[in-house]
């Protein structure tokens, strides 16, 4: 018998994906512009140095703009590598190279530095299908961010990039999902 949990999230992913897939290019370029720029507020505001984040996909809140400048400003960015065994590994972006990892997800193609690479950044931005408003984020079923979150020690404020309207009531939550500190949104900057 499947867990309710799982059967929640199944079902609330397959609405975000249509809810992503069927925003015009005229809105994801809109919501991409105002999620760069509360990016850099944060990362200044929060005087990084390091960070790591994600290259994101047509479909999801831009991210590729954001680094962009973080490149441009010498601020050291990580990009994470799926590894088959479920963690992830992280290796330096400088806004050139870009491949794919084995999940067909974009990845740099500098030197992999390993899972532990992360534990010096500064700032950590992961993607996110919905946060709920205590900051439980719903990841996109692989949990490769709830581990990598899960096993650090001092871990720096994660924040969430998402839609306005995935930040949401409530989420189903499991005993391996991990929270973050704040989202990123088209409207703005959450904390919790």
């Amino acid at each position: 018998m499947a867990d309710p949990a799982e059967t929640q999230k199944r079902a609330l992913r397959a609405q975000i994906r249509e809810r992503r897939r069927t925003r015009t290019s005229k809105q994801r370029d809109e919501a991409a512009a105002a999620i760069t720029q509360h990016l850099v507020d944060l990362a200044s505001d929060l005087n990084v140095r390091s960070l790591s984040a994600y290259l994101s996909l047509p479909d999801e809140p831009g991210t590729r703009d954001f680094l962009s400048w973080a490149c441009d400003q010498d601020i050291r960015v990580l990009l994470p590598v799926s590894r088959e065994d479920g963690l992830l590994d992280w290796a330096p972006y400088d806004g050139e190279g870009e491949d794919v990892d084995f999940l067909g997800l974009p990845a740099p193609t500098s030197e992999l530095l390993g899972p532990i690479a992360i534990n010096d950044v500064d700032l950590i931005i992961i993607p996110a299908a919905a946060v709920d408003r205590t900051g439980m984020r719903m990841g996109w079923g692989r949990g490769y961010f709830d581990k990598t979150l899960g096993s650090m020690e001092g871990c720096p404020p994660v924040y969430a990039v998402i839609f306005d309207d995935e930040l949401v009531d409530t989420v189903p939550r499991e005993r391996h999902d991990q929270p973050v500190n704040g989202v990123v949104t088209p409207g703005g900057i959450i904390s919790f």
